[in-house]
C-alpha cells in the first residue's frame, strides 16, 4: 500500500528536514494555467516567451509555491495538516524540464497552538535555489497513516474558440 503517513506536533522536532521532488513538464505548465486562470504569455506562448527577459516559457512562480504545499501536506507534517501563512521569494526562472527538490526544515514551534515554522528552500536539478521562504502550519495531534489517493488520469486538448461558440 502506498500510505501517506503524518508527523504529529510531538514528533517534530527543530532542525528537522524533509524533501519532495518534481519535474516540470509540458502537462504541468498548462493544467497549473488552467485551473489558476493565470495564463499570462511567458508561460504558454512560445513567440512572446522568446522575446521576454527568459528567453523561453517559464513555469509560473507559484506552481514552485505549490509543491512546498505539497510536502507539507503529503511529508512533513503530512495529513491533517492545516496551512496558515506563507512568504516567497521567486530567485529564478524554472523551465520546462527542471527537476526541482523542495527542503523543508523546522525552525520554529508554538507549544501554545501546535503551530511549527518552517524555512522553505526549493532548488533545480543544478542546486540553484529558485524560491526560498518560510510557511506556517497547525501540525496534527493525532497520527494519521492513509492510502494516498489516486488521481484522476487528466488529458489535455486544444479547443479553439469557434468550437465553444
Amino acid at each position: 500500500m502506498d500510505a501517506l503517513e503524518n508527523k504529529t506536533y510531538d514528533e517534530i522536532s527543530i532542525g528537522d528536514q524533509c524533501n519532495y521532488q518534481k519535474t516540470l513538464t509540458e502537462s504541468d505548465l498548462i493544467l497549473f494555467a488552467t485551473v489558476s486562470g493565470d495564463v499570462n504569455p511567458v508561460h504558454l506562448d512560445p513567440n512572446f516567451a522568446e522575446a521576454s527577459m527568459f528567453k523561453e516559457r517559464i513555469a509560473h512562480g507559484m506552481w514552485s509555491g505549490s509543491l512546498v504545499s505539497a510536502t507539507l501536506a503529503t511529508v512533513m507534517p503530512g495529513p491533517g495538516t492545516i496551512y496558515l501563512n506563507q512568504s516567497f521569494n521567486f530567485l529564478r526562472p524554472v523551465k520546462l524540464g527542471d527537476v526541482l527538490t523542495v527542503t523543508l526544515t523546522a525552525k520554529q514551534k508554538d507549544d501554545e497552538k501546535n503551530t511549527v515554522i518552517f524555512d522553505c528552500n526549493v532548488v533545480n536539478q543544478n542546486q540553484k535555489s529558485v524560491l526560498t521562504g518560510k510557511a506556517k502550519v497547525i501540525a496534527p495531534n493525532e497520527k494519521i497513516i492513509i492510502k494516498r489517493p489516486a488521481l484522476p488520469v487528466v488529458s489535455i486538448s486544444d479547443v479553439l474558440e469557434s468550437d465553444v461558440a
